[in-house]
């Protein structure tokens, strides 16, 4: 269990916290593409690591992310005009640009330029650059001296076509999601069916280790014919998981403020396109995707209508839990632990020596970070990983080999 200030240490994420500087280190989803097609388009709200931010498309194509309150009378930007390469708020007139400069001051007239220079500079807005990898908009919310390359996350870098994406809101702290996401005994319960079943394949061995873009987190279990097969999945600074499976899945929690996450949930195949046969598995909500109301991030089996529980379905033995979807089995769990888990309440087991070193190493991140250290991930090649599936003989360690598994460079060919 973690002591209270522990926890509060790695859960919160406003600006000042240790979390929050963190997080903001690296680079963090912000919004899709799709949301903001048009130069001089509509802006669009984005909530992101405590902050009220909007996001818009200038003239020339440019992203822009901005503080929401008009520096000026604190009315909202959202409801600015998106024209002529800035963003004007509708109160008095004043514009915008991408990087928060105040370009027109419409509504002092009488001052002289001099003063209007002044009051321009005065008026500059908050203003976080965005790049587009992967259909998807990302912001650097750190200092922008320490400013870092955009990572190559296999995902993001490949053709629209070899990749399906969704995103939805998770009413927790994004730590919740992310330890789950790592909880490997929780796959054969919660995402099973047949109790007895569950219980003959759930990992025994459990290795964690800090690599120079994350950690690795393997898990093995005993089929009791010789070797252990080992499944090894890898966390990306600061919160990306990279999933074996057909297609590869990944997942990004980014946290929206301390008590929600927006969970992005990625699908892609590196070498071909995807099939109807693999979006046609996705799109039936029954893995890591969920089923969202129309043009909105919440999904329609929430916390509000108890995920749409079938009590019968979970007696019938097919399903553990009676709700539909991997994605939606997460969510309900995770959030059924309450905004913010109270982790000094915990009693860990054994199968729980993933979360104890995970936790670890994040602790040990935000001393390295807050003693001016180098951190993991800062190399954008760091980031050419993807889990990975390897069979041992007993009592070999998996160690070292770990590391060798999961580089893109010693993987085989994707069939």
């Amino acid at each position: 269990m973690l002591k209270h200030e522990e926890n509060e240490m790695l859960t919160r994420v406003g600006p000042g916290t240790p979390m929050g500087e963190l997080i903001r280190r690296y680079w963090i989803p912000a919004a899709f593409s799709h949301q903001i097609p048009d130069c001089d388009g509509p802006p669009v709200r984005v909530r992101l690591m405590c902050e009220d931010l909007v996001l818009f498309r200038d003239t020339q194509g440019r992203l822009g992310l901005l503080e929401e309150r008009c520096p000026h009378r604190t009315a909202s930007l959202f409801y600015g005009r998106n024209e002529e390469s800035g963003l004007r708020c509708v109160y008095h007139g004043l514009k915008f640009d991408v990087h928060g400069n105040c370009t027109d001051l419409p509504c002092i007239p009488q001052a002289s330029d001099e003063e209007r220079a002044r009051t321009a500079l005065e008026l500059k807005t908050r203003s976080y650059p965005c790049i587009e990898r992967g259909d998807v908009v990302w912001t650097y919310m750190g200092p922008p001296e320490l400013q870092p390359e955009f990572p190559e996350l296999e995902w993001a870098l490949l053709p629209a076509e070899q990749r399906f994406a969704s995103r939805h809101i998770q009413e927790c702290n994004w730590l919740q999601g992310l330890e789950g996401g790592f909880d490997a005994t929780h796959l054969t319960f919660l995402h099973g069916g047949d109790a007895e079943k569950s219980r003959r394949i759930v990992a025994t061995l459990y290795e964690v280790m800090a690599t120079d873009f994350g950690f690795i987190v393997g898990t093995g279990r005993d089929p009791g014919e010789g070797d252990i097969m080992w499944n090894m999945n890898v966390m990306l600074m600061p919160f990306h998981k990279i999933i074996s499976s057909r297609p590869h899945a990944a997942h990004v929690w980014a946290p929206i403020d301390d008590e929600n996450t927006m969970l992005y949930s990625i699908n892609f195949h590196p070498s071909r396109p995807l099939t109807a046969e693999d979006l046609a598995r996705e799109t039936s909500f029954r893995g890591i995707h969920t089923e969202n109301y129309a043009r909105s991030d919440h999904a329609i089996r929430n916390k509000a209508n108890e995920y749409l529980i079938d009590r019968k379905l979970q007696a019938s033995g097919k399903s553990y839990t009676g709700m539909k979807g991997l994605g939606t089995q997460d969510c309900a769990i995770q959030e059924s632990m309450g905004p913010i888990a109270d982790r000094s309440k915990e009693h860990l087991l054994a199968s729980d020596a993933a979360i104890v070193k995970i936790r670890r190493l994040l602790r040990q991140t935000l001393a390295d970070h807050a003693a001016g250290k180098p951190l993991p991930g800062m190399n954008p090649e760091s980031f050419r990983v993807r889990s990975a599936r390897c069979e041992l003989p007993r009592g070999v360690p998996l160690g070292d080999a770990m590391k060798d598994a999961v580089r893109l460079e010693h993987m085989p060919p994707t069939a």
